[in-house]
């Protein structure tokens, strides 16, 4: 459902806030169109945004092959190669053209993982240039962090975009009354993702970035993980091996959050904070006077969940919206 348009309220503002699309480039050129959509002034994209796996095109005489989303391509014409490649973009994987040797080269051990960071970050410069052009000759501010799923090299090529702003870890101005904060960074997993910290340990980057913040009753606080032992934190809980832990047949829920996000937002109550890293738990909170949104993600369908929050002299009102 599209939002009235209230711009006439001069001090009235909207905010799209969207996170974990995982390298899902329709998801990407969804979030770049809110700003349209919703006549939004603020564009958020709030951690964990690049793929997660390769997906090999190869070349010989008969034309180009892959297997992708459970379906055999064979003896495809450039065109059709490129569709399918856009295809694997769409679904946050990244395509890899060779021949065979090629191929072999680029996916053997000793080279996977240099070929899948470079991927990464190409993919990334890519994701750059089509925000530069779409939001070009606009008021649009948007924003991005990586999460805590994304690699370093990412930041190079966020930091060299021309209409996006890095935020990682800084505070900046919004406008004459609202300030955000913003950290991608989570508290350990199972998986030992490239920036994660012990609680202590971002606590203290929390802290550090709210020690700038000229008027706090008017923060925006984006941390990507949610707050601890609250509806936006629920997930299914697993064991050493990675196995979902289940009470009968069902899988045991629990929570997965940051103590330090949460003892962060009951101490300092900010007027807003906005979270991911749990996909599963979109949802809404009050923490004392603090609005806590979670909206979930839904990237591997190509559907983008986004926080629609409108800001004001008031509380911030929001709305939860998929497509």
């Amino acid at each position: 459902m599209r939002l009235r348009k209230r711009r006439s309220q001069g001090d009235t503002r909207r905010l799209c806030f969207v996170t974990d699309v995982h390298g899902s480039e329709r998801c990407f050129r969804k979030f770049l169109n809110t700003a349209k959509f919703y006549d939004a002034q603020y564009l958020v994209l709030g951690g964990d945004i690049t793929g997660k796996s390769l997906v090999p095109i190869e070349r010989d005489r008969s034309g180009w092959s892959a297997s992708f989303n459970e379906h055999e391509y064979r003896e495809m014409p450039e065109a059709e190669m490129h569709d399918v490649a856009q295809r694997i973009r769409d679904a946050g994987q990244y395509p890899i053209m060779g021949d065979h040797d090629e191929l072999l080269e680029l996916f053997s051990p000793e080279r996977r993982d240099e070929t899948f960071r470079t991927a990464v970050v190409d993919g990334i410069r890519r994701w750059m240039e089509i925000a530069d052009e779409r939001l070009a000759g606009t008021d649009v501010q948007c924003y991005v962090t990586p999460g805590n799923d994304d690699y370093w090299e990412i930041d190079e090529p966020l930091k060299a975009a021309e209409r996006v702003q890095f935020v990682e870890g800084t505070r900046v101005r919004l406008d004459d009354r609202h300030e955000m904060i913003t950290t991608g960074y989570s508290n350990i997993t199972p998986w030992h993702s490239p920036r994660e910290l012990p609680e202590p340990e971002l606590s203290e980057r929390i802290k550090a970035m709210f020690a700038g913040v000229e008027d706090p009753e008017h923060l925006i606080a984006v941390l990507h993980p949610p707050p601890y032992g609250t509806e936006l934190d629920q997930a299914p809980l697993i064991d050493g091996e990675f196995k979902v832990l289940t009470e009968g047949v069902a899988p045991k829920i629990g929570p997965v959050g940051s103590t330090a996000v949460r003892d962060f937002i009951l101490e300092s109550q900010p007027l807003l904070s906005l979270h991911g890293h749990v996909h599963e738990s979109q949802g809404a909170q009050q923490l004392g006077r603090t609005l806590c949104l979670n909206p979930g993600s839904e990237y591997s369908a190509g559907s983008l969940s986004c926080a629609i929050v409108t800001l004001s002299d008031g509380r911030p009102e929001f709305q939860f919206t998929t497509g």
